[in-house]
């Protein structure tokens, strides 16, 4: 098992930034991709980026990628996304994902899922 725990979410007036963090508990956090999935109210959970396991390779959304950096520190159990250039329809909950093997992106195929965290982008 692989509890996940996302800080980071707030209120920040368009252009701003926040940088999310996901803290991982439980089995070897190196040996699982890590994704991080939004859903804005009404929608579907969309794909935002996903690092894989070893750091070196990273993956995103068009609707946010040169705006959005994802990192992790395996050594901290921790991964980051940090989020620039904010836009309102970035407003949504954010949720932090893991998947034993290599990233996806597909929500369907991530096995441990955070309790997410809300961003709200406004002025």
């Amino acid at each position: 098992q692989v509890q996940l725990i996302e800080s980071g979410g707030g209120l920040v007036q368009p252009g701003g930034s926040l940088r999310l963090s996901c803290a991982a508990s439980g089995r070897t956090f190196s040996g699982y991709a890590m994704g991080w999935f939004r859903q804005a109210p009404g929608k579907k959970r969309e794909f935002v980026a996903a690092i894989s396991r070893s750091g070196i390779s990273t993956y995103y959304a068009d609707s946010v990628k040169d705006r959005f950096t994802l990192s992790r520190e395996n050594a901290k159990n921790t991964v980051y996304l940090q989020m620039n250039s904010l836009k309102p329809e970035d407003t949504a909950v954010y949720y932090c994902a893991a998947r034993g093997g290599v990233f996806r992106y597909s929500a369907d195929e991530y096995d441990y899922w955070g309790q997410g965290t809300q961003v709200t982008v406004s002025s």
